[in-house]
């Protein structure tokens, strides 16, 4: 697995858990939706993503778009 499949994956399990804690526990859990959300947007127009210099230093091997 490519830190791309590894960073959609995480943000996607993120999204879901979130979603999941807020209907069952408290809303304030959509917080958290918004700030992966908000960090996807902004992955996209700069390219920098705080999970992807983790996985590079974890030895991960890099995808199409974090290269």
């Amino acid at each position: 697995m490519n830190i791309d499949r590894f960073v959609m994956a995480i943000a996607g399990t993120f999204i879901l858990s979130s979603l999941l804690l807020a209907h069952f526990h408290n809303p304030n859990w959509l917080w958290f939706t918004g700030f992966v959300g908000a960090n996807l947007l902004q992955t996209s127009f700069t390219g920098f993503c705080p999970l992807v210099f983790i996985l590079k230093k974890a030895g991960v091997k890099p995808g199409a778009a974090f290269k």
